[in-house]
C-alpha cells in the first residue's frame, strides 16, 4: 500500500515540476521563432508518441490495424469531425477483421 502511495506522490511531483518549471525559468516573452515553432509541435509529438503504438496494439491483426489508421489518416486530413473519423477507423477495423477471420 505505500507504494501505491509513493507512486502517487512522484507522479504529482513530476507533474507539477513540467507545468512550474517555464513559469519559472522563463520570465520574459520568448522571441525566438525557432523555440516557437518547436513548442508549438511538442503536444503534437508527444500525442503521436503515445497514440501510434497503441492503436498497431489494440487489434487482433496488424493489417486492420494499419487499414483502420490509413482510414482515419484520410479523413483526418480532409477535415471530418472527430466523431466521423472515429467511426469510420473503427468500422474499417471491424470489417477488415471479420473478412479476415472469414477468409482464414
Amino acid at each position: 500500500m505505500n507504494k501505491i502511495f509513493l507512486y502517487t506522490f512522484v507522479m504529482a511531483a513530476v507533474t507539477y515540476l513540467i507545468r512550474m518549471l517555464p513559469l519559472v525559468l522563463f520570465k520574459k516573452e520568448i522571441t525566438s521563432t525557432f523555440v516557437k515553432s518547436f513548442l508549438y509541435y511538442v503536444p503534437y509529438a508527444c500525442l503521436a508518441a503515445m497514440t501510434f503504438p497503441a492503436i498497431l496494439g489494440s487489434t487482433s491483426c496488424l493489417i486492420s490495424a494499419i487499414i483502420g489508421f490509413v482510414v482515419a489518416a484520410v479523413l483526418a486530413f480532409f477535415r471530418r469531425s472527430m466523431i466521423l473519423v472515429s467511426l469510420c477507423a473503427c468500422g474499417t477495423v471491424f470489417i477488415v477483421e471479420q473478412i479476415i477471420r472469414w477468409i482464414g
